[in-house]
């Protein structure tokens, strides 16, 4: 028989509604799985439930967070075929990106999932998403943490939040889907990265440490100097979302002064694209052709979830700089490729 370990860390599927909304509540999903008589089904593994404390809004999500889901993993890897990770959807693809690096040599699924609407309520899609990544955890095919969402399972560290209120919440545009469900589950595995011999390379988990990364996103007529206090030499990352594949404004044909002095300060300047679609190609167009020259690192086809969390990732480890440019621009857990 096989053994799926569930764990909650808050989020839609489990919620209750009170009177400032839907709120997460203790023991409130274990009650509306007893309900669910298809988990007893003679086809469903056998699973147990882990409800973390406390339970939090996706949007509560912290490193900390990432580093207990990580550790009930490792905890119990040995005991179970997969894991089933229920979460928010809001920042679900930044944990699966996170995970993706944390969780080394990674031998068995763990399934991301959750719904737009809670459990408790009538047209809930958490119960299809919760049995259908159970079965896919269950199944052993695929070694690696996705996001299961809307009949589709997805690479984690390719996917984003691509509808606020569709059921169809996600989409990985840069990367095709690991399995389709449909009457049966279609495994696309040509896609699925390979399974890693644990003589050779064990199962390990990274936590993470706290890291200080910006964010910024361009837009025309950018004032750059907004940014300015946030570049000090204390900012460890630097990520900027350019246009296209990886233009940004050189007023005056200059690299912005926040770029310089990041660079300067040995913060990790990281160019990724807005495009949901393509990849950067810094070099492509006059105006990316400064940041080649002074350094910057290409985030390729990576999402914006992933860049962060990969970038957290390699500071945990306490690499020099050179190291962590060098693997940024390489592929590591499947994020990254030269498809697009």
């Amino acid at each position: 028989m096989r053994k799926v370990c569930i764990i909650y860390t808050g989020g839609t599927i489990g919620m209750v509604p009170t009177e400032k909304g839907y709120a997460p509540e203790k023991g409130a999903l274990n009650k509306e799985l007893s309900n669910l008589k298809d988990l007893s089904a003679a086809d469903m593994p056998e699973w147990d439930l882990v409800e973390l404390d406390p339970l939090l809004d996706s949007s509560n999500i912290t490193y900390r967070d990432w580093n207990k889901i990580g550790r009930e993993i490792a905890g119990r890897y040995e005991d179970y075929d997969g894991f089933v990770v229920l979460h928010g959807t809001d920042t679900m693809a930044y944990t699966a990106s996170a995970l993706s690096f944390m969780l080394e040599n990674l031998g068995k699924p763990v399934i991301l999932t959750g719904s737009q609407i809670p459990l408790c309520q009538l047209r809930s899609d958490g119960k299809d998403n919760l049995i259908t990544s159970m079965l896919i955890a269950a199944d052993s095919v695929v070694p690696e943490v996705c996001l299961y969402f809307g009949n589709k399972l997805l690479r984690g560290n390719r996917s984003y939040k691509s509808s606020a209120d569709r059921l169809i919440a996600f989409s990985s545009p840069n990367y095709p889907s690991l399995a389709s469900a449909g009457i049966e589950i279609s495994y696309n595995c040509n896609l699925i990265l390979e399974k890693p011999d644990p003589e050779i390379r064990p199962f390990k988990l990274t936590e993470m440490r706290r890291t200080s990364i910006g964010v910024i996103k361009l837009h025309p007529g950018i004032h750059f100097d907004v940014f300015a206090p946030i570049v000090t030499k204390n900012l460890e990352g630097l990520v900027i979302e350019a246009f296209g594949t990886g233009n940004m404004p050189n007023y005056d044909e200059e690299l912005p002064y926040v770029i310089r002095q990041a660079i300067e300060n040995g913060t990790v300047v990281v160019v990724g694209t807005q495009c949901a679609q393509g990849k950067v190609r810094l070099g492509t167009y006059d105006v990316s052709s400064q940041l080649v020259e002074a350094g910057v690192v290409s985030a390729g086809n990576m999402t914006t979830e992933a860049i962060v969390t990969k970038l957290a990732y390699l500071l945990s480890l306490g690499l020099s700089r050179q190291e962590i440019h060098e693997l940024m621009e390489g592929d590591l857990r499947g994020e990254m490729d030269d498809r697009m």
